[in-house]
């Protein structure tokens, strides 16, 4: 996948609000799946676990459909918002790394702080680019780690 296929401004909010097509609620309810169970792994495991499950996560051999990054991050987006409580940040950008990675596209979870106010904030990094969220984060928050 090349970078002038990446969505540069992120997640289509009024995309959100449509039924969508079968493949894109089939998505979603995969998306839920995949966001339970990356929300169970950290309270069983804590971040550690977690975190050495995502960055251990394989990117599968396989050529990606052009609009996998756009569809995955608006599947993740969609299952937040049914998901029984709140979804952070890190939640749903481990739960799109790891989509995206059986998608076969080379996708990091990047987890940055801002000093003042103090905050932390995680999203979803292709060639550089993200993908989740808006561009700004990059320069707004200093990071910790890619994985």
């Amino acid at each position: 996948m090349s970078v002038s296929e990446l969505p540069i401004e992120g997640i289509d909010r009024t995309a959100l609000s449509r039924a969508g097509s079968a493949r894109e609620r089939i998505e979603a309810v995969f998306a839920f799946l995949a966001l339970a169970l990356v929300d169970a792994v950290i309270h069983v495991a804590g971040f550690k676990g977690f975190h050495r499950l995502v960055r251990r996560w394989p990117t599968r051999r396989r050529k990606s459909r052009p609009d996998a990054v756009r569809s995955t991050c608006l599947a993740v987006e969609r299952a937040a918002t049914y998901y029984f409580k709140r979804a952070w940040c890190l939640q749903r950008s481990a739960t799109a790394v790891c989509l995206l990675r059986l998608r076969g596209v080379k996708a990091l979870l990047t987890i940055g702080v801002r000093k003042f106010p103090f905050q932390a904030h995680a999203w979803v990094e292709v060639e550089g680019r993200v993908v989740n969220d808006s561009p700004g984060v990059q320069q707004e928050y200093t990071v910790l780690e890619r994985c």
